[in-house]
């Protein structure tokens, strides 16, 4: 390695991070707040079978599952403003992302939604709790340290699926690598960087979610 091109991963490391920091993090943080409302909302029509509503959450499930996240945004996008509809890049990149994640969240709460004995239920409900006050107490909770081990998988690879939204001129981490790239000539170097970068956001995302899940374990060791 030259010391020019050491000179320009040290410089280029910060001019990376920065955006990490105050794009690609938050950007994910919204996207997978919103994804998970839109999850259990989903989830929960599923699991109280209701007849139209339940067709409905199936057929969303369906069509986001079935589509490219990169071409859910460029519809968004690019697509839209034909029709009137003009969405700024870092809304639709919000808006793709937490419909996307959502429809992936919906089902991984649904499966730990139908994992709570029924006996559960039934035990709320006996004593004297509304269908919706046993699931707001007794399932849902229970559901959601099932779920919590897979929505956390979800929540990292979001933080590398953001990258996609430099196809749409979000100023994230991977277009300010490509706009370092485009003058410098060293994808290789500059690209292997910002991949570890992703990788260094993701090990602490890690670190967090075993220290979550050891938390979880405790808690319902001791009954909670």
């Amino acid at each position: 390695m030259t010391e020019g091109l050491w000179s320009l991963l040290v410089d280029s490391f910060w001019q990376i991070l920065l955006p990490g920091l105050t794009m690609t993090l938050p950007l994910t943080a919204v996207s997978f707040t919103f994804a998970l409302i839109i999850a259990i909302a989903v989830a929960l029509v599923q699991f109280a079978r209701l007849p139209v509503l339940r067709h409905l959450a199936r057929f969303y499930i369906w069509v986001i599952r079935g589509t490219p996240l990169l071409v859910q945004l460029f519809v968004v996008f690019y697509g839209l403003p034909h029709v009137g509809v003009l969405i700024d890049a870092v809304p639709a990149a919000i808006l793709v992302f937490s419909i996307n994640e959502g429809a992936y969240c919906a089902e991984t709460i649904r499966a730990a939604l139908e994992s709570v004995p029924p006996g559960q239920m039934e035990a709320g409900q006996c004593v004297g709790m509304s269908y919706l006050q046993v699931i707001r107490r007794i399932v849902l909770p229970q559901a959601m340290r099932t779920a919590f081990p897979t929505l956390a998988n979800s929540l990292i690879a979001m933080v590398k699926d953001t990258s996609l939204a430099a196809n749409i001129t979000v100023t994230e981490m991977f277009m300010v690598t490509q706009r370092i790239v485009a003058w410098s000539y060293e994808p290789l170097a500059l690209y292997i960087e910002v991949g570890l970068i992703y990788l260094l956001f993701c090990t602490v995302l890690t670190k967090v979610q075993h220290f979550g899940e050891k938390k979880l374990q405790t808690y319902g060791y001791q009954g909670g």
